[in-house]
C-alpha cells in the first residue's frame, strides 16, 4: 500500500464498514512503516490489509474485502498470503481483534486456525455504545 492509493483504500473502508477508520489512520501508519498491501486486478481495489510487527509478534490492524467481493474466497486468499508474509517477518505469532457482530470474518479466522485468547470491553465504537473486541491469535511457530 503506497500514500497513492489511499483515496481507494479509504473510499474502500467506507464503503465496507459502518465505523470506518478515518483516512488519518492509514496515512499515520504508512508514515510509521506499518506494511499494508493492496489486492489489486491492476485497475481496482478488491482488498487492502494493514499490520504493524515487532519483537517476533504480528498484528493485524485491518483487513478488509470489497463488499461486492465478499463470499468468493478472496479474503481466504489474502489471509493466507498474509499469515505466510507474517512469518517471514519474522513473526511468532500474529495478533488481530474482530468485532462479535462480524461472524463472517470470525469464522475466516477460525479456518485459519485463529483462537480466541481474550476479550477487549468496549473497544469499537457502536454508534452511541462501544463494542467488546474478540482477541485472537494465530502461533506460526
Amino acid at each position: 500500500m503506497l500514500a497513492t492509493d489511499l483515496d481507494l483504500v479509504f473510499a474502500l473502508e467506507q464503503r465496507a464498514y459502518p465505523f470506518p477508520w478515518t483516512r488519518e489512520i492509514f496515512t499515520d501508519c504508512l508514515q510509521a512503516g506499518f506494511p499494508g498491501w493492496v489486492l489489486t486486478d491492476g485497475g481496482g481495489i478488491y482488498g487492502y490489509c494493514m499490520l504493524s510487527y515487532g519483537a517476533g509478534e504480528a498484528h493485524l490492524l485491518n483487513l478488509c474485502i470489497e463488499p461486492d467481493s465478499q463470499g468468493k474466497g478472496l479474503g481466504a486468499i489474502f489471509l493466507d498470503w498474509i499469515i505466510q508474509t507474517a512469518s517471514g517477518f519474522p513473526a511468532e505469532v500474529i495478533f488481530l481483534e474482530v468485532r462479535p457482530s462480524n461472524p463472517a470474518a470470525i469464522s475466516l479466522y477460525e479456518s485459519r486456525g485463529f483462537n480466541q485468547i481474550g476479550l477487549r470491553p468496549g473497544y469499537y465504537r457502536a454508534g452511541g455504545i462501544r463494542e467488546d473486541a474478540i482477541v485472537m491469535a494465530l502461533q506460526l511457530l
